[in-house]
């Protein structure tokens, strides 16, 4: 085998590593896999998402968009407590699924949100939402979630933007914050949607 050759396959070998190490722990790419998430993103868009910085204790806070790993009811859109349908779900199961999910913070732990025509109420105040898509609302009962749900400690209360087409923390309750991969904040796919969330 010529040298060249060897050099040659010596830096493919190291730019495959590092472009594997970089998506592990550092940028993972993910792409949108629904409309649940519309109009901020759409199907088929892809985003950046920070992993680093998780690694490092941050806090998540409401309006982030992060990916993480749902409650295994998210799987079959059961809640971890079924016989409360007027209260949505307020508790998750113990486990997480094997799939991921992209989804908007809304709550953190020790808050009191309540549900009306898709909007969130954080501790009894309307929160300004303009990412949010209210236009499935109109008939889906999901919308409404009026009496109030306290966030556990150490968990986040997820929901799409898109409230009436968002299978979310309303149905199969909140996320622990350990199961989230990361923050997305770009978006890199189509490039007429490239830019920041």
């Amino acid at each position: 085998m010529s040298r060249r050759l060897v050099e040659t396959i010596a830096i493919v070998a190291v730019a495959l590593g590092l472009a594997l190490g970089i998506q592990a722990f550092i940028v993972k790419p993910f792409r949108i896999p629904s409309e649940s998430m519309v109009p901020t993103l759409e199907i088929g868009q892809r985003v950046l998402v920070d992993r680093l910085t998780q690694k490092f204790g941050a806090d998540f806070d409401r309006g982030d968009v992060l990916v993480f790993t749902p409650p295994t009811g998210a799987d079959t859109n059961t809640c971890a407590a079924p016989n409360r349908p007027d209260r949505g779900c307020p508790e998750s199961t113990e486990e997480h699924s094997d799939v991921n999910f992209i989804k908007r913070v809304v709550g953190v732990g020790g808050d009191r949100i309540s549900i009306r025509g898709g909007r969130v109420y954080l501790n009894g105040r309307r929160q300004r939402e303009p990412f949010a898509n209210l236009s499935a609302c109109a008939q889906n009962s999901a919308c409404d979630l009026p009496r109030d749900i306290t966030v556990p400690e150490g968990q986040l209360y997820m929901m799409g933007d898109n409230r009436g087409a968002s299978a979310d923390s309303r149905v199969w309750g909140p996320v622990q914050e350990d199961w989230v991969i990361g923050q997305a904040f770009a978006t890199y796919w189509p490039p007429k949607k490239i830019g920041t969330l």
